[in-house]
């Protein structure tokens, strides 16, 4: 019987971090006067790479 692969479970969070816009469709608050639509989706797309090591870590270690 496989074990259970929780670890993939991780990827979801960039996933819904941007699936519904109006959860941060608005320029408040500013990071040197970025608007916070822009800079959060460059955070998110920080957030995915370093989830996606950890995860590619983590399965290259179980196998």
């Amino acid at each position: 019987m496989p074990k259970r692969r929780w670890a993939l479970l991780l990827l979801i969070i960039p996933f819904v971090s941007v699936l519904y816009p109006d959860w941060y469709s608005r320029l408040q608050p500013e990071l040197a006067g970025i608007p916070f639509f822009v800079w959060y989706q460059f955070a998110m797309v920080v957030l995915g790479v370093i989830i996606t090591i950890g995860v590619y870590a983590l399965e290259a270690a179980r196998q």
